[in-house]
């Protein structure tokens, strides 16, 4: 179900990875779940999606170390992220509808980019699981390489001031309260994708949908199309 969909001129559109082109996050966050427990901090493999959606791993330590009181070792940070990786090679897919969803989207004529708290290295082995890279090309933007994850916003100004296009006329399209967070930081109009049944973030100013294949109406409607 689309929510509040006004008119609004369109020309980029930003996505973010994991959980909105790929389909990685029980995955990764479990991982997560599992360092955190082996620190001594109490969360289950349920709650880890919740807890841990759209965190960065800088964040995610900080997280643990603040509930647990404890110091992770200094290379912590880049063994989960080899764990992340291998775990992509084996397990990444793509979220239900995507291709579909993209296609329309490019045949719209809206450039399209990737603004996402992974790595590159995460991005170049998720996306050859998937077969998305012919979508992006060169068009992604990590928050590592940028050096501020989400939910600040300098990831998403990254990729509007490559397309040289101003953050008034992107759309970000997301799955976690700190990427919307951070699509909203940057001053661009931020689509939830949250699953039917699923209790949204209370942010406002947000549209919300429920299935990728309603994302194309709702730029449409942005754009003055539909």
């Amino acid at each position: 179900m689309v929510q509040d969909a006004g008119t609004r001129s369109v020309a980029l559109v930003i996505f973010d990875c994991d959980g909105v082109l790929v389909d990685s996050e029980a995955a990764t966050c479990g991982l997560c779940a599992q360092a955190a427990r082996d620190a001594g901090m109490v969360v289950s493999d349920e709650d880890s999606i919740e807890t841990f959606s759209g965190m960065a791993l800088p964040l995610i330590r900080t997280m643990i170390e603040r509930e647990t009181g404890s110091t992770l070792a200094p290379d912590w940070t880049a063994m989960m992220q080899a764990r992340f990786v291998a775990a992509m090679e084996k397990g990444a897919r793509p979220v239900p509808g995507v291709y579909t969803m993209l296609d329309t989207v490019r045949a719209m004529g809206l450039p399209m980019r990737v603004g996402t708290n992974s790595s590159m290295e995460e991005m170049t082995v998720k996306f050859a699981a998937t077969n998305l890279g012919p979508y992006f090309g060169d068009r992604i933007h990590s928050a590592v390489d940028v050096g501020a994850p989400k939910p600040r916003p300098d990831i998403y100004l990254t990729a509007a001031r490559h397309e040289g296009v101003p953050p008034h006329a992107c759309v970000v399209l997301e799955d976690s309260l700190p990427g919307a967070q951070a699509a909203l930081a940057a001053g661009m109009t931020c689509v939830m994708l949250v699953e039917a049944g699923k209790t949204p973030p209370d942010l406002s100013g947000v549209l919300r949908i429920e299935h990728l294949s309603e994302f194309p109406a709702v730029l449409e409607r942005l754009s003055g199309q539909g």
